[in-house]
């Protein structure tokens, strides 16, 4: 139906030829972006409605205890939070200040921007259900496997403890009845979506561009000259990119059809979404260049690792 729709919009009244790379590139914009957008709408009210039972200070004194368990819980944790790198940085503090061990809160901070729920969504309606389980459970491992390394290497010396201890803890319990539970819903799909709405619309249009107008041979050349070194050079150009998962999603998608290999696709969005300027800018403000190198570097090699990983099994997705 929404396919008909587009086609009649785009091909009838618009009236471009469905035989130009422009008016395919303008379809695929216009069926691609409405997709999203109703996705989006739908399930992350849903889960806004259910993250409304989940127990935050419950889950705060199981990651103070500490532990390999404790990170997984943080990870968790993380990937059930709509936040973006930059955002986690204040739940990354309340934590720190709650007494969760340097280690466990790596893994929220990792996890946090890895996976939300606006990019599950898009990446199951764009890659399909096996790379989507396959791309969140490496996010879980990256968190754990990060915060654990971290946790291990006793680097809490090098944390703003005056930025921790002024921190403002809000760790009130709010107590829902149904019609708050749906207001809740209701706000966190106008709040994710009036966040990321811009992203979405660039990813799409880059994504229409790169699958109308760039060659295939095009994108098979650059991966002959980059080789195995692929996936670190994604993860590198990913850092400075900062934006939302949003955006690139569907231009990770197009290249994957172009013939980019799956992990380097999705080490490039890890990156993107987990490693960026803005956020180690922000986290100088709780620890010092010393614990901000260690954390980018382990992340970096997590999911460096993780994208060869991928490359190996992206035959069996």
């Amino acid at each position: 139906m929404l396919l008909k729709s587009i086609d009649t919009l785009v091909y009838q009244w618009i009236g471009l030829d469905p035989e130009s790379r422009f008016g395919a590139a303008v379809h695929f914009f216009l069926y691609d972006t409405v997709k999203i957008f109703l996705l989006l709408a739908v399930m992350i009210f849903t889960i806004g409605i259910l993250r409304t039972w989940l127990p935050e200070r419950k889950l705060k004194l199981w990651m103070g205890k500490g532990g390999v368990w404790a990170n997984v819980v943080a990870a968790l944790f993380g990937a059930i939070t709509p936040f973006c790198s930059c955002s986690s940085i204040p739940i990354f503090i309340s934590l720190l200040k709650a007494g969760v061990p340097l280690g466990v809160t790596f893994s929220f901070l990792v996890t946090s921007p890895i996976i939300n729920e606006y990019l599950v969504i898009l990446m199951a309606s764009e890659f399909g259900i096996p790379v989507t389980v396959a791309y969140v459970t490496s996010g879980l491992l990256i968190g754990v496997f990060a915060g654990v390394i971290l946790g291990r290497l006793k680097l809490e010396r090098h944390l703003e403890t005056d930025i921790i201890e002024s921190a403002h803890d809000t760790d009130d319990e709010i107590e829902y009845t149904f019609a708050k539970r749906l207001k809740f819903g209701v706000d966190e799909a106008v709040s994710v979506i009036r966040s990321i709405w811009i992203w979405v619309l660039v990813g799409v249009a880059i994504g229409a561009f790169i699958h109308n107008y760039v060659p295939q041979d095009t994108i098979h050349s650059l991966m002959d000259a980059t080789g195995i070194f692929s996936v670190p050079i994604a993860t590198v150009l990913g850092v400075p990119m900062f934006g939302s998962s949003a955006a690139i999603v569907p231009v990770a998608v197009v290249l994957f059809e172009k013939g980019i290999p799956l992990g380097t696709a999705l080490a490039f969005m890890m990156a993107m979404a987990a490693l960026s300027l803005p956020e180690a800018i922000m986290l100088r403000r709780t620890m010092r260049l010393p614990l901000i190198a260690v954390f980018f570097g382990i992340t970096t090699l997590a999911i460096i690792a993780t994208g060869y990983l991928l490359n190996a099994l992206s035959q069996y997705l």
